[in-house]
């Protein structure tokens, strides 16, 4: 399989037109996989547009493409966004790569009553950063036409303002209701993650009343970091995607 790369901008090149790799993408594709002239690769915006090309040219600050075939690959008719509960050490930025291999459209941070972890002032921004990096670079080696958009963290007021308007389902290895038996509707998927001393009490009681579904994966509890790719894959199967 040809080495994919992303840039930032919108791509616009057609096809025998030249797109240029610079800046860290031009180091990472030069310096560290050492493309060479001729090779074939493959590079996309991240929006969509998917390009294959042959390297022209070598060079540490820029690698040029020429573009052999475009496509453009429409937006997901319905999104799943992985709500993840700010966690400590990198147990959420695990569930962040996983979740983005996995094929996530979106992720959002949640500053949940039990989460070790806190993200405040310059802190917040750094971490929003940090998981948009971890995002974009699991979602090139996975060869994704769309790159998850990570969202402003939330606090639970904000979550089950959001629990009002769309499908939320909350995982919570007490609840009832299996993931794989419960019907996702037709439209968008919030699928909740708590921390690792689990989602409390009240925040599960004001999340059901707002209108999420409390549900669970299994007869076992899984760790932060992987319950949510876990439940990734359910809705993958439901939907089709797989």
């Amino acid at each position: 399989m040809a080495l994919h790369f992303v840039v930032d901008a919108p791509l616009q090149a057609g096809v025998g037109e030249t797109v240029d790799l610079t800046g860290a993408e031009a180091h990472h594709a030069a310096g560290v996989r050492r493309v060479r002239a001729g090779e074939t690769v493959t590079v996309g915006d991240g929006a969509g547009v998917w390009v294959t090309g042959e390297v022209a040219s070598v060079d540490p600050k820029r690698v040029s493409v020429i573009v052999r075939s475009r496509v453009e690959q429409p937006a997901p008719a319905r999104r799943v966004t992985l709500v993840q509960a700010l966690a400590k050490g990198d147990r959420d930025e695990l569930a962040v790569q996983a979740s983005t291999e996995l094929g996530v459209d979106g992720i959002v941070p949640w500053q949940a009553a039990r989460s070790v972890s806190r993200w405040a002032g310059p802190k917040l921004e750094r971490g929003v950063q940090r998981w948009t990096t971890i995002a974009r670079e699991a979602a090139k080696q996975a060869h994704r036409p769309w790159l998850p958009a990570v969202g402003a963290p939330v606090t639970t007021r904000e979550l089950v303002a959001r629990a009002e308007h769309t499908r939320m389902l909350v995982l919570e290895p007490t609840a009832t209701e299996r993931l794989s038996e419960v019907d996702l509707g037709d439209g968008d998927v919030d699928l909740v993650v708590g921390p690792e001393g689990g989602i409390s009490p009240e925040e599960l009681d004001e999340l059901r009343r707002a209108g999420a579904t409390l549900v669970r994966l299994g007869d076992t509890v899984l760790r932060t970091s992987t319950a949510g790719p876990a439940a990734l894959g359910v809705v993958n199967v439901a939907w089709g995607r797989w």
